[in-house]
């Protein structure tokens, strides 16, 4: 299986995963290792806020290990974006950063204007930007011409675990991977089988939070994902079969009589 290079950096794994959700740290850190994944995300706002179950959440990450990627979850504006981008930066010293900008508090979809003017500010600042959108594959490339260094279409709603919701969009998104830079399925992912379809479908990789987080073992999930992520990237370089609309014999036909047409009653 190739790797995932991502602004000049090469990983090994093609899962992100999310630090988000867990029971505490100890748990967290055995999924992550079960996981596989070479970069994690944190909430910056969270880190800052001292939020009741994040007091420590940067000390708790092995920094020799993963790459930590902060997010600007909870930003609802490009100000508010840009704030928490460079705070994290300040906090990490990383200039790696995904970018989150979320008005709506129902379904949690990102908003595409305030998302494109936070990530122009953004890159021009050196920071390498990894957009979190809608599946529009429109958005994804002028993201993609601002110098985004990824772009992360949702599968579905942050946390709902619909799955691939929005597969016919993904569809379009490889189509168009020649003008992409790398594509990360991120957000309501629930099975492995899902992730593993994701990468069939051309997804360089799948960022995975609530998925593992609050799964009855997480650890276990976290390596299922690990596995049907791998699976999916190796079937896809593999190439599949021809789709047919028609029936083809596994054994060859040659000698078998044909079928004789059925007499008339």
């Amino acid at each position: 299986m190739s790797a995932l290079v991502i602004a000049g950096q090469r990983l090994n794994s093609r899962l992100l995963v999310g630090t988000g959700k867990y029971r505490d740290f100890a748990l967290m850190r055995e999924a992550l290792e079960a996981s596989g994944a070479e970069v994690v995300t944190v909430s910056i706002r969270r880190v800052e806020a001292g939020a009741a179950g994040h007091q420590g959440l940067l000390e708790a990450l092995d920094w020799q290990r993963y790459r930590v990627l902060p997010n600007t979850a909870g930003a609802r504006t490009a100000a508010e974006a840009l704030r928490l981008a460079r705070l994290g930066r300040a906090l990490t010293g990383s200039d790696w950063v995904k970018l989150e900008v979320i008005p709506d508090p129902t379904y949690l979809l990102p908003d595409p204007l305030e998302t494109w003017r936070a990530a122009e500010i953004l890159v021009q600042e050196g920071f390498v930007v990894l957009p979190y959108i809608a599946p529009d594959p429109v958005l994804a490339q002028r993201l993609a011409r601002l110098g985004c260094a990824t772009v992360m279409p949702l599968a579905a709603p942050i946390g709902s675990g619909q799955g691939l919701r929005n597969r016919a969009m993904l569809e379009i998104f490889a189509q168009q991977r020649a003008h992409l830079p790398p594509i990360v399925v991120d957000a309501g992912l629930r099975w492995p089988s899902e992730a593993a379809g994701a990468m069939e479908l051309g997804a360089d990789a799948v960022l995975v939070n609530t998925a593992i987080a609050e799964a009855q073992n997480p650890v276990a999930m976290a390596a299922a994902f690990r596995l049907a992520v791998e699976a999916g990237r190796r079937a896809y370089e593999a190439g599949p079969m021809p789709e047919r609309p028609t029936a083809s014999p596994s054994s060859p036909a040659q000698g078998v009589p044909l079928p004789q047409p059925e007499m008339p009653l």
